[in-house]
């Protein structure tokens, strides 16, 4: 007890008090950053929950079932709709890869029943060398169709001003609905479709989304900067202890 006594008297004295002050300033921000990581982890969680949800409903019919107000709560809900696709107005998702080849996906709108109403479909990857009008033909599928797939959000970049309107373009680097829908006259819903794989044996080649329940390293982080905060007030309390001794020894 009284070489802990005298250990903290040390700690705080005039030589040591302003290197204590800062060892505790660096212990108290790393512990921070360690509950910041477990912040991080409920808030993981909560989310896991929420999209595990998501992923449980049944799919939804974008051509009869009301679409809610919160756009984002649909990201990787399972969805299907019945319409024809209208290959007049297909776009082409420029710069995609699948297992190393180049390509672009095809975007095309399935038009509802009742023609006044489409939603964008991913149809899936093609090779580069079939991104031209004849190309893209030999994938079309005429008639009534049911799609089903995952919903994905409309990629939008940040705009300081309002887009002017532009002549139709069938060449795009990104799903931008808004800006896709001033080159059709129906009205587009503001998601759109990942189609479903098929047996993907010949293209167009889909994949399911990415989709991560897991926690995450949020855990292991938060533990390593506790251990981090401990380590730095453990060896300063060792070294402090070491140069008291060597002061008394001389």
């Amino acid at each position: 007890m009284r070489k802990a006594a005298q250990l903290l008297q040390a700690l705080f004295s005039r030589r040591w008090w302003w290197v204590t002050l800062i060892v505790l300033m660096l212990m108290l921000a790393l512990a921070r950053l360690g509950f910041w990581q477990l912040d991080r982890l409920q808030q993981r969680r909560a989310s896991n929950l929420i999209l595990a949800a998501t992923l449980a409903n049944t799919p939804l019919d974008l051509a009869n079932d009301a679409i809610p107000q919160d756009v984002a709560s649909l990201k990787d809900r399972q969805v299907q709709t019945t319409g024809e696709f209208d290959f007049e107005h297909q776009v082409m998702l420029k710069v995609q890869n699948w297992q190393g080849r180049a390509g672009a996906h095809l975007i095309t709108p399935l038009v509802f029943e009742d023609g006044k109403t489409a939603v964008l479909v991913d149809r899936g990857w093609i090779p580069e060398a079939d991104n031209n009008l004849d190309g893209r033909s030999k994938y079309d599928i005429p008639g009534l169709v049911t799609v089903n797939g995952f919903a994905a959000l409309s990629q939008t970049l940040p705009e300081q001003t309002p887009i002017e309107p532009q002549e139709p373009q069938d060449q795009w680097y990104r799903v931008d609905i808004e800006a896709i829908q001033r080159q059709i006259t129906y009205q587009l819903v503001p998601i759109y479709i990942l189609q479903s794989p098929a047996d993907n044996s010949q293209p167009p080649f889909r994949s399911e989304p990415d989709i991560d329940l897991s926690e995450g390293n949020h855990l292991s982080y938060a533990m390593q900067w506790f251990i981090f905060s401990v380590g730095l007030g453990v060896a300063y309390v060792i070294f402090v202890n070491r140069q008291m001794r060597e002061r008394k020894s001389s």
